[in-house]
């Protein structure tokens, strides 16, 4: 055994000595104390060697199970962590443990969020003033939005439909100007009204108001290049926001259309805001733009320089219980809307409304109506008027299924009379819209 092979030649000497005869000159007495201090010697040294062979063998049957075990390989380039000191004493880990997930977060740094939301429409009926298609994936936005640096985000929407691709949005928010001034720059929906401002898939309803078919430029309204300041009016009495916009004129085939550099569009909007009780607020805003109108153009040569104003005021009403806010709610909207476009034929003076309300039944449950009228804004003495009926389910936050009538009595043609569906559904994170 190893014991007796590391054993000191002291050891080796005494056993000598032990096996020899006894000298003559030593006594029983001497040689039984000499006896003694090598037993005790010995004792010791087998003690010592006993203790250092256990723990020996312990290592080597540890070192003997940790090599049958499957080791964890840390990936080339895994970010590792060292383990705090006192885990190992203590039973936990040992050595650098990898840190997981670090790798995906290093790798967003530098993407922004991006999601796309599809919207798909379908129509039955009879409408021959201006029919849709049976069937049409009517929309597929995609947005990607990030933080630039701490002094400004990005946001860019693009839309896909069945014909083509569309910038719908894309523009820079500067958050940290001087006197608080919230400033856009890029291609924007203008802040007129509240129907105007939201895409379509935020939209309460399958379609847009008759108001702003016939006087704001249809589905794509004011949407334009240009530079929009806010800012926040303080006041002790409610939340006052006021913002004005330039934009470089062009809004829509026959709305607003610039023939030369200086032929500019302008938007202002007040908005204010104000909790009535706890469970219910309101939302109230005024609006105004003007900008020069393609009736002039003749053989595309601007032979007159007409424009036109429009004037707005919006009013929404909100009601969610506290307790009872995911099972019930109500919300009231109503826009009036002042044209005044000037042409070869006259001013036109026109004006149109739409008023709305949704109420919640369940959970995810909805249930709405929507009254129309509205003048045209080539020629005020044509009204159309219209009245719409909804129930909208949602799955989920990510989907939404949407059926909606709709009877449309149009100044010129028959009226028509409709069955809209609507299929939403987004993926990938998409940022708030404006409340």
């Amino acid at each position: 055994m190893r014991i007796w092979r590391q054993a000191p030649a002291s050891l080796a000497v005494a056993l000598i000595l032990i096996g020899a005869p006894a000298s003559a000159q030593d006594s029983p007495q001497a040689l039984r104390q000499e006896i003694d201090q090598l037993r005790r010697d010995f004792d010791a040294l087998k003690q010592q060697y006993g203790d250092r062979l256990s723990a020996l063998e312990s290592k080597l049957a540890a070192a003997e199970g940790a090599a049958r075990r499957p080791t964890a390989q840390t990936p080339a380039g895994q970010p590792v962590a060292e383990v705090p000191a006192g885990a190992a004493g203590a039973g936990g880990p040992t050595g650098a443990l990898p840190v997981y997930g670090a790798s995906v977060g290093g790798a967003k740094v530098f993407n922004p969020d991006i999601a796309v939301i599809g919207d798909f429409l379908g129509a039955s009926g009879r409408n021959l003033v201006n029919p849709s298609p049976a069937l049409e994936m009517h929309e597929s936005e995609a947005s990607f939005q990030a933080v630039v640096d701490p002094y400004a985000r990005a946001d860019f929407f693009i839309s896909f439909g069945e014909s083509g691709v569309n910038l719908e949005e894309g523009f820079l928010t500067l958050t940290s100007l001087p006197g608080g001034l919230l400033t856009k720059v890029g291609k924007m929906r203008a802040a007129f009204g509240k129907v105007n401002s939201l895409h379509n898939h935020v939209l309460p309803w399958t379609d847009r108001p008759l108001v702003i078919q016939n006087l704001v430029g249809g589905e794509d309204g004011i949407n334009d290049a240009g530079i929009s300041v806010a800012r926040l009016i303080p006041n002790p009495w409610l939340f006052l926001e006021a913002t004005g916009q330039v934009l470089r004129g062009d809004s829509g085939d026959d709305f607003f259309h610039s023939s030369k550099r200086g032929d500019l569009s302008y938007v202002g909007h007040l908005r204010a805001y104000h909790d009535i009780t706890e469970d219910s607020n309101i939302d109230f805003g005024f609006s105004a733009s003007r900008g020069h109108n393609p009736a002039g153009i003749v053989d595309g040569t601007d032979v007159g320089r007409f424009t036109t104003s429009l004037y707005g005021i919006d009013a929404t009403y909100r009601w969610r219980p506290l307790s009872r806010s995911i099972y019930h709610s109500f919300v009231g909207r109503t826009e009036w809307i002042w044209s005044r476009r000037d042409q070869f034929d006259g001013r036109q003076d026109a004006m149109g409304m739409y008023l709305s309300g949704d109420y919640q039944l369940a959970r995810r449950w909805f249930a709405g109506a929507r009254l129309d009228r509205s003048n045209r804004a080539h020629d005020a003495s044509l009204v159309d008027t219209g009245g719409s009926f909804l129930v909208t389910y949602w799955p989920s936050e990510f989907s939404q299924v949407r059926g909606q009538y709709r009877r449309t009595n149009y100044a010129l043609g028959p009226s028509a009379n409709e069955l809209l569906f609507q299929f939403q559904f987004s993926i990938g994170a998409h940022g708030a819209h404006p409340f």
